[in-house]
């Protein structure tokens, strides 16, 4: 017999820009898991959106299926997985015109998502994934991130001190 399978999303997933988002993922056995992450490519003056995104982390591109590669070092058939579901924030700074634009607005986003991703192992929940960052957080803009995050994560809103503080020393 065939399933019929549902994909429903806004269109404001279309917009480029820098984005944050979070993967929650619930497995075959019910665990819950997530995986942190953003838009503005390393290597080149784009950001895309989350939902090229989307597409591209559970595909069979190497170089661009993160989250794929993820579930399979955590020993998860992504085909058998109940559900994924994204949560993005954003944009957050509209894309960049030039590399030497891009670049800044870059590091400034790598620097939430490992905020954002330290800030929820910390408050308890299973992330797939590392993020490290070198660069110094933006404490305004990661209290409005945290505060939106929040509302679909509510042990959020109880972490994070440590991590702001080690990212803003930086």
């Amino acid at each position: 017999m065939l399933n019929l399978q549902r994909l429903a999303f806004s269109g404001e997933l279309l917009r480029r820009g820098f984005w944050l988002y979070v993967w929650e993922i619930e497995t075959a056995g019910g665990d819950m898991w997530l995986y942190v992450g953003r838009t503005g490519d390393s290597s080149s003056a784009h950001a895309q959106s989350p939902f090229n995104r989307l597409s591209q982390h559970l595909g069979s591109n190497k170089h661009a299926n993160a989250l794929r590669r993820q579930l399979i070092k955590a020993s998860i058939n992504p085909e058998l997985c109940r559900s994924f579901e994204m949560i993005a924030c954003g944009p957050i700074h509209p894309e960049a015109s030039t590399i030497a634009d891009h670049q800044p607005l870059r590091n400034r986003m790598a620097a939430l998502e490992c905020a954002l991703r330290d800030a929820l192992h910390e408050a308890g929940y299973a992330v797939l994934n590392e993020v490290h960052c070198r660069h110094g957080l933006d404490l305004a803009v990661w209290r409005e991130v945290k505060e939106a995050f929040t509302k679909r994560f509510p042990r959020l809103a109880t972490a994070g001190t440590e991590v702001h503080d080690e990212l803003q020393a930086r």
